[in-house]
């Protein structure tokens, strides 16, 4: 059984920078596409960023970008969120998800297999 648990959330000001984590258990995590989703305002959960197995590759949302850092330590079984130049838009809960069939970029909520407990993030202005 795979696990995800993310933590990291909190209350920062407007302009501050947070780090989110994900702990991942259960599977060899070097062998999959891991992502970042929060949902938004009246909908579903939306793509934030994601990274390919190794890490070599990573993509984006435009509302984010420039500002938003992903990354994973193979090592440590964790993926990392970098939030930098936060704005109070970024308000939400941030969920890790992993999908195990697929090693590469993954930027579609419903490809993902396995989601963690999601982490709050509030940005204060």
């Amino acid at each position: 059984q795979v696990q995800l648990v993310e933590s990291g959330g909190g209350l920062v000001q407007a302009g501050g920078s947070l780090r989110l984590s994900c702990a991942v258990s259960g599977r060899t995590f070097s062998s999959f596409a891991m992502g970042w989703f929060r949902p938004a305002p009246g909908k579903e959960r939306e793509f934030v960023a994601a990274i390919r197995w190794s890490g070599g590759s990573t993509r984006y949302a435009d509302s984010v970008k420039g500002r938003f850092t992903i990354s994973r330590d193979n090592a440590k079984n964790t993926a990392y969120l970098q939030m930098n130049n936060l704005k109070t838009e970024d308000t939400a809960v941030y969920y890790c998800a992993a999908d195990l069939r697929r090693m590469g970029i993954v930027t579609s909520r419903s490809a993902y297999d396995y989601w963690g407990q999601g982490t709050q993030v509030i940005v204060s202005s």
